[in-house]
């Protein structure tokens, strides 16, 4: 019965996480799990591993694959929504929005130089070098993009 039910609600689009992008929870880092939600989606449109009209799981399923509260997972996504990125259909799922988030030049540069600041703080403070977080950001880009 399952099956026919999954199989019947995914003929249309195949779901993001069934097409590689995979959410993974660290319950030791000390960052909440809405946030880790949060971060790791922006993360796969950031890298390409999420595009425009990608099909993200529902808040229950998810909550059931990641065995956490879906008020967690309802969190993030409400997050997610008000952010521009994701959008809701009732009836029909959550996906990635087709809405370009327009920032002017000098906000997107200060926003940039904050989050670099800020990860090579975070990386220098549990012991990585700049250089070991370089390679693992030059890891999640794809090849065709990635610049040296």
């Amino acid at each position: 019965m399952y099956y026919i039910y999954s199989t019947l609600t995914h003929m249309g689009r195949i779901p993001a996480h069934a097409q590689g992008f995979q959410l993974t929870l660290d319950l030791r880092s000390g960052v909440p799990v809405y946030r880790q939600i949060i971060d790791q989606v922006r993360t796969g449109l950031a890298a390409g591993t999420l595009a425009a009209g990608d099909q993200l799981p529902t808040v229950r399923q998810l909550a059931v694959d990641l065995a956490i509260n879906p008020n967690t997972v309802l969190r993030a996504y409400r997050e997610l929504e008000l952010g521009g990125m994701i959008e809701t259909h009732q009836g029909t799922g959550t996906f990635i929005s087709n809405k370009k988030i327009v920032k002017n030049s000098g906000e997107r540069e200060r926003q940039l130089a904050q989050l670099a600041n800020e990860f090579a703080a975070r990386a220098g403070a549990a012991g990585f070098s700049v250089e070991e977080l370089l390679e693992r950001l030059r890891e999640l880009a794809p090849q065709s993009k990635q610049r040296r």
